[in-house]
């Protein structure tokens, strides 16, 4: 069996998770040969995961040819002219969500998600990702999108009870919410292009997008969205210094509380929502509600293992789940975290496409779709109205 060789943009958190589904994939031959970033940490990283070749640039690992895919995670204002550069090297990629963004232009006043007009932006992106979609279809190369939820268990579940059922979803809701990211960049638009609904609401939003999906090719019917509504604020902005000893999120210039809802062609709605001042973990929850009965989806928490404890000294080496800010009192302990979330499942399938050639469950549609409703729906918020598709 040929080896597939992988090369790592970014040695970061996301780097780390799928490090740890790259060591799982069974039935192909699979070794990451590189990693790049230009901090001296990539050394370590390197070491730390016995990957022989360290490069400080994307330049550098694009033009290794040895390496058949390159796994994108940086953060996202880098991803478009990544994912390109590495498509002309006639590389498969890999990217980490989102798929594209708006992260300012020569001209834009500082910060930019106070000032520029979010119409203007969302045109903008889908000019870019036009670009972007040119490059990968010219290419003939795979794009992988890293959307774990679509792979998360709970997810897949759902969806081979929508296609046995042959239900029509009436209704989904969703979200992911935590206290607040710790990476700098994650409070400017510059960076993100977005606060919480972008980083952490496009999960929810691709799962919706993708059971709806799963729902019409099972009816034999075509299902869009038709039109976007959405609100956005940044309800952490009075909280005094030491209000803040939890709440991590601080943001220049993007939402840390944000909610969508999107109305099929078909009448169907979803909605999802995603902050950065809920305490207690991760939420990554689904519900949907069909003509024929209920599913929810609760990726996390969940009630695999529930725990009280008194001792947080005790603790300090047990991992309960992310973002839980203590360890002590009822807790929902996450079991085998990265099969839960779906990372395994997501880098076998990608894994397994590279080798025999199909497209991935997480395709260039998906991505392109999440971002295209997601910034429709700061379009929506920034002029207090419903923006139609």
């Amino acid at each position: 069996m040929t080896k597939i060789r992988i090369g790592l943009a970014g040695c970061g958190f996301v780097s780390e998770l799928h490090m740890v589904a790259y060591r799982r994939v069974y039935g192909v031959d699979v070794e990451v040969r590189a990693v790049a970033a230009r901090g001296d940490h990539v050394n370590a990283f390197a070491r730390k995961h016995a990957i022989p070749n360290a490069y400080r640039s994307f330049a550098e690992l694009v033009a290794d040819r040895e390496l058949d895919v390159i796994d994108i995670c940086t953060p996202p204002n880098l991803h478009a002219g990544m994912i390109v550069e590495a498509m002309r090297a006639g590389k498969h990629v890999i990217c980490e969500k989102p798929f594209s963004g708006y992260f300012g232009r020569d001209g834009d006043k500082a910060p930019i998600g106070r000032h520029v007009p979010k119409a203007l932006m969302y045109q903008r992106v889908m000019e870019e990702m036009a670009v972007t979609r040119a490059a990968i279809e010219r290419s003939g190369q795979l794009f992988m999108y890293a959307e774990d939820w679509i792979y998360a268990p709970a997810v897949t579940k759902t969806a081979e009870i929508i296609r046995a059922t042959g239900d029509k979803i009436l209704f989904m809701k969703g979200e992911e919410s935590h206290s607040g990211s710790h990476a700098a960049h994650a409070a400017q638009w510059a960076m993100t292009g977005g606060g919480s609904l972008i980083r952490m609401g496009c999960h929810p939003l691709s799962a919706v997008l993708y059971l709806k999906q799963v729902e019409a090719k099972a009816r034999g019917e075509t299902i869009t969205v038709a039109s976007v509504t959405c609100d956005v604020g940044n309800v952490t902005a009075g909280l005094k210094p030491e209000e803040r000893a939890y709440i991590k999120a601080n943001p220049v210039d993007v939402e840390d509380w944000g909610t969508l809802t999107a109305t099929f062609s078909d009448g169907t709605k979803a909605t999802v929502f995603s902050g950065d001042m809920i305490m207690g973990g991760v939420r990554n929850l689904i519900e949907t509600y069909t003509s024929g009965g209920s599913l929810f989806a609760n990726i996390t928490p969940n009630t695999h293992l529930t725990s009280y404890q008194t001792s947080e000294e005790k603790l300090a080496s047990v991992y309960i789940t992310e973002k839980v800010d203590r360890k002590t009192g009822w807790q929902y302990v996450c079991l085998e975290e990265e099969w839960t979330r779906g990372y395994l499942q997501e880098i076998q399938d990608f894994m397994e496409c590279v080798a025999t050639g199909r497209q991935p469950l997480a395709d260039l549609a998906l991505a392109y779709e999440t971002t295209r409703v997601n910034y429709a729906g700061y379009w929506a918020a920034d002029e207090g109205r419903r923006v139609v598709l």
